[in-house]
Protein backbone atom coordinates (compact mmCIF):
# COMPACT_ATOMS: atom_id res chain seq x y z
CA UNK A 1 0.00 0.00 0.00
CA UNK A 2 1.24 3.26 -0.71
CA UNK A 3 0.79 6.14 1.80
CA UNK A 4 1.37 9.60 1.42
CA UNK A 5 2.62 11.34 4.43
CA UNK A 6 2.51 14.94 4.48
CA UNK A 7 4.38 16.99 6.69
CA UNK A 8 4.38 20.85 4.60
CA UNK A 9 7.18 23.06 4.34
CA UNK A 10 7.98 25.57 1.66
CA UNK A 11 9.19 24.48 -1.50
CA UNK A 12 12.12 26.57 -1.42
CA UNK A 13 13.94 25.72 2.13
CA UNK A 14 15.03 22.27 3.28
CA UNK A 15 17.87 22.36 5.56
CA UNK A 16 19.60 19.45 6.64
CA UNK A 17 18.54 17.46 8.63
CA UNK A 18 15.27 19.18 9.87
CA UNK A 19 12.29 21.02 7.89
CA UNK A 20 10.15 23.77 9.33
CA UNK A 21 7.25 22.69 9.39
CA UNK A 22 4.59 25.39 8.85
CA UNK A 23 0.38 25.03 8.26
CA UNK A 24 -1.02 22.84 5.29
CA UNK A 25 -4.13 25.02 4.69
CA UNK A 26 -6.86 23.21 2.47
CA UNK A 27 -7.36 20.72 -0.61
CA UNK A 28 -10.57 21.58 -2.35
CA UNK A 29 -11.65 18.33 -4.31
CA UNK A 30 -14.17 19.42 -7.07
CA UNK A 31 -14.29 19.36 -10.28
CA UNK A 32 -14.83 23.44 -10.11
CA UNK A 33 -12.07 24.36 -8.26
CA UNK A 34 -8.38 23.28 -6.99
CA UNK A 35 -7.00 25.00 -4.14
CA UNK A 36 -3.54 25.79 -4.70
CA UNK A 37 -1.28 25.06 -1.14
CA UNK A 38 1.26 26.84 -0.43
CA UNK A 39 0.65 30.39 0.70
CA UNK A 40 -3.24 29.54 0.96
CA UNK A 41 -3.84 32.21 -1.42
CA UNK A 42 -4.23 30.64 -4.93
CA UNK A 43 -6.71 28.86 -6.48
CA UNK A 44 -7.64 28.17 -10.63
CA UNK A 45 -11.48 28.02 -11.43
CA UNK A 46 -13.16 26.39 -14.41
CA UNK A 47 -16.28 25.41 -15.25
CA UNK A 48 -16.38 21.76 -16.92
CA UNK A 49 -19.54 22.10 -18.41
CA UNK A 50 -20.60 18.73 -16.12
CA UNK A 51 -17.60 16.90 -17.99
CA UNK A 52 -14.93 15.12 -16.23
CA UNK A 53 -11.08 16.50 -16.53
CA UNK A 54 -7.95 15.94 -15.95
CA UNK A 55 -6.26 19.02 -14.13
CA UNK A 56 -2.52 17.91 -14.88
CA UNK A 57 -3.18 18.40 -18.32
CA UNK A 58 -5.06 21.98 -17.73
CA UNK A 59 -2.02 24.73 -18.24
CA UNK A 60 -3.84 27.39 -16.74
CA UNK A 61 -3.47 25.17 -13.56
CA UNK A 62 -0.03 23.96 -14.47
CA UNK A 63 1.37 28.02 -14.60
CA UNK A 64 -0.34 28.48 -11.23
CA UNK A 65 0.92 25.36 -9.84
CA UNK A 66 4.86 26.94 -10.65
CA UNK A 67 3.65 30.08 -9.46
CA UNK A 68 2.97 28.81 -5.81
CA UNK A 69 5.41 26.13 -5.79
CA UNK A 70 2.99 23.46 -3.94
CA UNK A 71 5.46 21.51 -1.62
CA UNK A 72 6.12 17.71 -1.38
CA UNK A 73 5.00 15.04 0.90
CA UNK A 74 7.80 14.35 3.06
CA UNK A 75 6.99 10.69 2.53
CA UNK A 76 5.90 8.31 0.28
CA UNK A 77 5.13 4.71 2.01
CA UNK A 78 4.57 1.39 -0.01
CA UNK A 79 2.69 -0.97 2.45
CA UNK A 80 1.96 -4.91 1.51
CA UNK A 81 -1.67 -6.23 2.43
CA UNK A 82 -1.67 -8.34 4.96
CA UNK A 83 -1.83 -12.32 5.30
CA UNK A 84 -4.82 -13.05 2.86
CA UNK A 85 -6.61 -16.52 2.32
CA UNK A 86 -4.60 -17.06 -0.41
CA UNK A 87 -1.45 -16.56 1.31
CA UNK A 88 -3.12 -19.31 3.34
CA UNK A 89 -4.38 -21.72 1.04
CA UNK A 90 -3.58 -21.67 -2.19
CA UNK A 91 -6.36 -23.73 -3.99
CA UNK A 92 -8.75 -20.33 -2.65
CA UNK A 93 -7.38 -19.68 -6.06
CA UNK A 94 -9.48 -22.23 -8.06
CA UNK A 95 -13.12 -20.78 -6.68
CA UNK A 96 -12.45 -17.42 -5.72
CA UNK A 97 -11.93 -14.62 -7.96
CA UNK A 98 -8.75 -12.96 -7.03
CA UNK A 99 -10.37 -9.55 -6.41
CA UNK A 100 -12.79 -11.15 -4.04
CA UNK A 101 -9.75 -13.13 -1.95
CA UNK A 102 -10.04 -11.45 1.86
CA UNK A 103 -7.85 -10.80 4.73
CA UNK A 104 -7.52 -13.42 7.19
CA UNK A 105 -7.70 -12.49 10.48
CA UNK A 106 -4.03 -12.63 11.11
CA UNK A 107 -3.35 -10.05 8.39
CA UNK A 108 -6.17 -7.86 9.20
CA UNK A 109 -3.90 -7.58 12.54
CA UNK A 110 -0.87 -6.84 10.70
CA UNK A 111 -2.41 -4.40 8.60
CA UNK A 112 -3.17 -2.09 12.27
CA UNK A 113 -0.13 -3.13 13.18
CA UNK A 114 2.05 -1.21 10.63
CA UNK A 115 -0.58 1.80 10.99
CA UNK A 116 0.00 2.17 14.19
CA UNK A 117 3.71 1.87 13.24
CA UNK A 118 3.91 4.49 10.74
CA UNK A 119 2.34 6.63 13.08
CA UNK A 120 5.00 6.49 15.38
CA UNK A 121 7.33 7.11 12.65
CA UNK A 122 5.39 10.46 11.75
CA UNK A 123 4.97 11.44 15.18
CA UNK A 124 8.89 10.94 15.65
CA UNK A 125 9.14 14.22 13.51
CA UNK A 126 8.06 16.40 16.43
CA UNK A 127 5.38 18.46 13.90
CA UNK A 128 1.69 18.89 14.84
CA UNK A 129 0.57 20.23 11.15
CA UNK A 130 0.63 16.68 9.51
CA UNK A 131 -1.91 14.18 7.69
CA UNK A 132 -2.04 11.34 5.32
CA UNK A 133 -3.47 10.45 2.07
CA UNK A 134 -3.93 6.86 0.51
CA UNK A 135 -4.17 4.92 -2.88
CA UNK A 136 -5.50 1.68 -2.53
CA UNK A 137 -6.03 -0.87 -5.02
CA UNK A 138 -9.59 -2.02 -5.54
CA UNK A 139 -8.97 -5.74 -4.68
CA UNK A 140 -10.76 -6.52 -1.33
CA UNK A 141 -7.57 -7.67 0.31
CA UNK A 142 -5.77 -4.37 -0.01
CA UNK A 143 -9.27 -2.18 0.87
CA UNK A 144 -9.18 -4.44 3.91
CA UNK A 145 -5.97 -3.39 4.86
CA UNK A 146 -6.71 0.42 4.42
CA UNK A 147 -9.55 -0.22 6.23
CA UNK A 148 -7.61 -1.76 9.54
CA UNK A 149 -4.44 0.16 8.89
CA UNK A 150 -6.34 3.28 8.85
CA UNK A 151 -7.54 2.80 12.87
CA UNK A 152 -4.37 4.40 13.54
CA UNK A 153 -5.52 7.68 12.64
CA UNK A 154 -8.65 9.44 13.21
CA UNK A 155 -10.49 11.25 10.77
CA UNK A 156 -8.93 14.68 11.54
CA UNK A 157 -5.10 13.27 10.35
CA UNK A 158 -6.85 11.70 7.32
CA UNK A 159 -6.75 13.83 4.00
CA UNK A 160 -8.17 11.43 2.12
CA UNK A 161 -7.69 8.47 -0.45
CA UNK A 162 -8.25 7.58 -3.76
CA UNK A 163 -9.29 3.61 -5.06
CA UNK A 164 -6.61 3.32 -7.86
CA UNK A 165 -6.61 0.26 -10.32
CA UNK A 166 -3.57 0.67 -11.62
CA UNK A 167 -1.90 -0.30 -7.84
CA UNK A 168 -3.52 -4.09 -8.49
CA UNK A 169 -1.57 -7.34 -7.79
CA UNK A 170 -0.03 -8.38 -10.91
CA UNK A 171 -2.79 -11.02 -12.98
CA UNK A 172 -2.10 -14.40 -13.47
CA UNK A 173 -5.23 -15.18 -15.19
CA UNK A 174 -8.54 -15.80 -13.81
CA UNK A 175 -9.47 -18.61 -11.79
CA UNK A 176 -6.23 -20.58 -11.70
CA UNK A 177 -5.59 -24.39 -11.97
CA UNK A 178 -2.62 -24.91 -8.98
CA UNK A 179 -1.39 -27.51 -11.14
CA UNK A 180 -1.00 -25.47 -13.78
CA UNK A 181 -0.22 -22.52 -12.14
CA UNK A 182 3.19 -24.62 -10.38
CA UNK A 183 4.29 -25.40 -13.93
CA UNK A 184 4.23 -21.49 -15.07
CA UNK A 185 6.03 -20.71 -12.02
CA UNK A 186 9.16 -22.75 -12.85
CA UNK A 187 8.89 -21.40 -16.59
CA UNK A 188 8.91 -18.30 -14.88
CA UNK A 189 12.08 -19.03 -13.01
CA UNK A 190 13.22 -20.41 -16.82
CA UNK A 191 12.54 -17.56 -18.65
CA UNK A 192 12.70 -14.52 -15.88
CA UNK A 193 10.82 -13.23 -13.57
CA UNK A 194 10.67 -9.62 -15.45
CA UNK A 195 9.36 -10.81 -18.85
CA UNK A 196 7.83 -13.97 -18.35
CA UNK A 197 3.49 -13.47 -19.08
CA UNK A 198 0.99 -16.07 -17.53
CA UNK A 199 -0.80 -17.44 -19.76
CA UNK A 200 -4.73 -15.06 -20.00
CA UNK A 201 -2.45 -13.01 -17.33
CA UNK A 202 0.81 -10.51 -17.46
CA UNK A 203 4.51 -10.32 -17.07
CA UNK A 204 6.40 -7.64 -14.57
CA UNK A 205 6.72 -5.80 -17.74
CA UNK A 206 3.35 -5.48 -17.94
CA UNK A 207 2.57 -4.21 -14.44
CA UNK A 208 5.87 -1.69 -15.63
CA UNK A 209 4.19 -0.47 -17.99
CA UNK A 210 0.53 0.51 -15.48
CA UNK A 211 2.65 1.58 -12.81
CA UNK A 212 4.47 4.15 -15.05
CA UNK A 213 1.04 5.78 -15.98
CA UNK A 214 0.13 5.91 -12.24
CA UNK A 215 3.60 7.25 -11.11
CA UNK A 216 2.52 10.61 -13.69
CA UNK A 217 -0.64 10.96 -11.96
CA UNK A 218 0.87 10.92 -8.72
CA UNK A 219 3.67 13.21 -9.87
CA UNK A 220 1.32 15.61 -11.38
CA UNK A 221 -1.02 15.33 -7.89
CA UNK A 222 2.04 16.49 -5.92
CA UNK A 223 2.65 19.26 -8.31
CA UNK A 224 -0.75 20.74 -8.15
CA UNK A 225 -0.59 20.30 -4.22
CA UNK A 226 -3.55 17.58 -4.48
CA UNK A 227 -1.28 15.32 -2.05
CA UNK A 228 -4.16 12.09 -2.92
CA UNK A 229 -1.41 9.09 -2.09
CA UNK A 230 -1.14 5.88 -2.96
CA UNK A 231 -2.65 2.55 -1.05
CA UNK A 232 -1.15 -0.46 -1.36
CA UNK A 233 0.80 -1.98 -3.97
CA UNK A 234 0.99 -5.52 -3.77
CA UNK A 235 4.14 -7.43 -2.98
CA UNK A 236 5.51 -7.12 -7.13
CA UNK A 237 3.64 -4.33 -7.52
CA UNK A 238 5.44 -2.61 -4.70
CA UNK A 239 9.18 -4.07 -6.50
CA UNK A 240 7.44 -2.26 -10.03
CA UNK A 241 6.86 1.03 -8.30
CA UNK A 242 10.51 1.40 -7.14
CA UNK A 243 11.53 -0.07 -10.40
CA UNK A 244 9.75 2.69 -12.25
CA UNK A 245 10.39 5.59 -9.46
CA UNK A 246 14.05 5.15 -9.44
CA UNK A 247 14.48 3.79 -13.27
CA UNK A 248 16.30 0.16 -12.04
CA UNK A 249 17.10 -2.19 -14.73
CA UNK A 250 15.19 -5.59 -15.24
CA UNK A 251 18.23 -7.24 -13.96
CA UNK A 252 17.94 -5.11 -10.75
CA UNK A 253 14.42 -6.21 -10.39
CA UNK A 254 15.47 -9.88 -10.62
CA UNK A 255 17.32 -9.68 -7.76
CA UNK A 256 15.32 -7.63 -5.26
CA UNK A 257 13.38 -9.44 -2.97
CA UNK A 258 9.07 -9.79 -1.98
CA UNK A 259 8.26 -8.32 1.61
CA UNK A 260 6.51 -10.21 3.86
CA UNK A 261 2.79 -9.29 4.33
CA UNK A 262 2.61 -5.93 6.18
CA UNK A 263 5.86 -5.13 5.21
CA UNK A 264 6.62 -1.69 4.10
CA UNK A 265 9.09 0.58 2.41
CA UNK A 266 9.25 3.94 3.07
CA UNK A 267 10.58 6.56 0.62
CA UNK A 268 11.40 9.60 2.74
CA UNK A 269 12.00 13.14 1.68
CA UNK A 270 16.07 14.01 1.57
CA UNK A 271 17.85 17.32 2.29
CA UNK A 272 17.92 19.00 -1.33
CA UNK A 273 14.17 17.62 -1.75
CA UNK A 274 14.22 14.04 -4.00
CA UNK A 275 12.61 10.73 -2.29
CA UNK A 276 15.71 8.19 -0.59
CA UNK A 277 15.06 4.84 0.72
CA UNK A 278 18.37 5.60 2.67
CA UNK A 279 16.44 8.36 4.99
CA UNK A 280 14.41 5.67 6.69
CA UNK A 281 16.23 2.52 6.03
CA UNK A 282 19.97 1.20 6.69
CA UNK A 283 22.23 -0.63 4.21
CA UNK A 284 21.59 -3.67 5.79
CA UNK A 285 17.95 -3.60 5.74
CA UNK A 286 18.54 -2.45 1.66
CA UNK A 287 21.09 -5.17 1.23
CA UNK A 288 18.41 -7.53 2.38
CA UNK A 289 15.95 -6.61 0.25
CA UNK A 290 17.75 -6.59 -2.64
CA UNK A 291 19.76 -3.52 -3.39
CA UNK A 292 23.29 -4.07 -5.15
CA UNK A 293 26.23 -1.67 -4.41
CA UNK A 294 25.62 0.59 -7.67
CA UNK A 295 21.65 0.86 -6.27
CA UNK A 296 22.71 2.34 -3.11
CA UNK A 297 25.12 4.61 -4.29
CA UNK A 298 22.12 5.60 -5.97
CA UNK A 299 20.51 6.37 -2.53
CA UNK A 300 23.25 7.86 -1.26
CA UNK A 301 22.73 10.55 -4.29
CA UNK A 302 19.36 10.58 -4.13
CA UNK A 303 19.40 11.95 -0.26
CA UNK A 304 21.17 15.02 -1.29
CA UNK A 305 20.08 15.72 -5.03
CA UNK A 306 17.54 18.35 -5.93
CA UNK A 307 14.08 17.63 -7.98
CA UNK A 308 15.26 17.78 -11.44
CA UNK A 309 18.81 16.98 -10.60
CA UNK A 310 20.47 14.59 -12.60
CA UNK A 311 23.67 12.21 -11.21
CA UNK A 312 26.28 12.89 -13.85
CA UNK A 313 28.21 10.18 -11.39
CA UNK A 314 25.71 7.24 -13.09
CA UNK A 315 27.15 4.86 -11.33
CA UNK A 316 25.15 2.08 -13.27
CA UNK A 317 26.69 2.96 -16.49
CA UNK A 318 30.34 3.07 -15.27
CA UNK A 319 28.95 -0.64 -14.17
CA UNK A 320 27.57 -1.58 -17.46
CA UNK A 321 30.65 -0.18 -19.51
CA UNK A 322 33.68 -1.76 -18.05
CA UNK A 323 36.13 -0.40 -20.25
CA UNK A 324 36.04 2.73 -18.25
CA UNK A 325 38.58 0.77 -16.05
CA UNK A 326 41.13 0.29 -18.23
CA UNK A 327 40.78 3.73 -19.32
CA UNK A 328 41.28 5.47 -16.22
CA UNK A 329 37.75 6.95 -16.20
CA UNK A 330 35.50 7.04 -12.93
CA UNK A 331 32.70 9.17 -13.91
CA UNK A 332 30.71 9.37 -17.13
CA UNK A 333 28.73 12.70 -17.48
CA UNK A 334 25.03 11.27 -19.38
Amino acid sequence: MTAIHMKISPASSFPPPHRVPCRFNTVHCSTQRIGINGNGNGSVNGSTNGKATFPEKDPLLHHATLASAAPRPRRIILVRHGQSEGNLDESVYTRVADPKISLTDKGKGEAEAVGWKIREMIEKDGADDWKVYFYVSPYRRTLETLKSLGRAFERSRIAGMREEPRLREQDFGNFQDREKMRVEKQMRLLYGRFFYRFPDGESAADVYDRITGFRETLRADIDIGRFQPPGEPHGLTLRVFLMRWYKWTSDQFEGLNNLGNGGMIVMEKGYGGRYSLLMHHTEEELREFGLTDDMLVDQEWQKYAKPGELNYDCPMLNSFFTHFENEGVEALEC
